[in-house]
């Protein structure tokens, strides 16, 4: 086992902090990723809270701190780890991706250990994950320029041991607006490799994982970071970590199957007439884009109804950027048992 498997295999509550070294940088200085960790008193599971993959992803930091600082090892039975930071060097910089080498940390999971510094930052994280965590969560927002009420993101894994019922059970602790399946392929929703996420590795390596997406980036919204604090607890409760009865139990989810962009035709500034999280009909148009002319141009009316998952904040846009990340086919699931 690795550095933070060791340590959680000793006996009686404790708490720690530490470092997984994967490098150093041209100064001399350490590329190192922190960690902290709860040991229960009494053995049990593991939750793993992994507070950022990408450098603009503030609020899971901060939730996955303060629910640390609250647990009391005494009355644990299992252990909490927290990974705040897997990518340190695009948090220091402010930025979704490594600046070193523009690579996305998560289509790069479970990374190489003679890799780009990306593909050695995710392989020193998975190296500790795999065969130590019972359950991860990947924390993420959406980026800087979008509003984004709270909402979940899971993937399938045919040969996991994982059910997509287990995933949906774990993510009914959060009581998200939407949880949408990810398309493995990325058909609709993003390029790239989008099995090189933390949590489809995760799945693979036949640990229960998903994402929770917690607003706007680079920025704290104390609402979102209550909300994942509260189930980070229920999530705990359900994996027999500290005591108490989970209230998840009973919680219907509405999931998505099928999502993707709308994309400005002309540049100029976006005036939305709708608010992120709203369902959008048939005919409607999500907003107007006011051109330096003096023009007026509505964007073109959805052909389908749609639910906001997303929608720009940010008013300055280019021909072919994002306005709106929408949900296009969705089903409201029974309550979660």
């Amino acid at each position: 086992m690795g550095t933070i498997g060791d340590w959680l295999a000793g006996k009686g509550a404790a708490r720690t902090s530490g470092t997984l070294r994967v490098g150093s940088m041209a100064s001399g200085a350490p590329l190192n990723l922190p960690w902290l960790a709860v040991r229960g008193a009494r053995p049990g599971r593991t939750l793993w809270l992994h507070g950022q993959v990408h450098g603009d992803e503030i609020n899971g930091i901060v939730a996955s701190l303060r629910f640390l600082r609250g647990l009391d090892a005494d009355a644990m039975a299992g252990n909490v780890v927290v990974t705040p930071t897997g990518n340190p060097q695009a948090l220091d910089a402010r930025r979704k991706r490594n600046p070193y080498d523009e690579l996305d940390l998560d289509q790069s999971y479970p990374g190489s250990a003679q890799g780009l510094p990306t593909e050695r930052l995710a392989h020193a994280m998975f190296s500790e994950m795999r065969g130590v965590a019972s359950m991860v969560v990947s924390l993420h927002t959406m980026n800087p320029l979008f509003d984004a009420p709270p909402y979940a993101v899971y993937k399938v894994h045919p040969d996991s041991p994982v059910s997509e019922a287990d995933v949906l059970g774990a993510i009914a602790h959060f009581r998200p607006t939407l949880a949408c399946r990810q398309d493995v392929g990325g058909k609709g929703e993003l390029p790239g490799n989008i099995a090189g996420a933390l949590d489809y590795q995760c799945l693979a390596a036949g640990i229960s994982a998903f994402m929770v997406e917690l607003g706007r980036g680079n920025a704290f919204q104390p609402e979102n970071v209550a909300l994942a604090e509260n189930g980070f607890r229920g999530l705990a409760q359900h994996l027999g970590i500290v005591e108490g009865s989970p209230r998840a139990t009973g919680v219907a989810l509405r999931t998505v199957s099928r999502r993707g962009w709308i994309t400005a035709e002309e540049g100029g500034m976006f005036v939305p007439r709708v608010r992120a999280g709203a369902l959008v009909r048939s005919g409607e148009s999500l907003g107007d884009v006011y051109g330096m002319d003096g023009s007026v141009t509505p964007v073109p009316p959805f052909t389908r109804d749609g639910i906001l998952i997303g929608l720009r904040g940010d008013p300055v846009v280019h021909t072919g950027e994002r306005l709106a990340f929408v949900a296009w086919e969705w089903a409201d699931r029974l309550p979660i048992a």
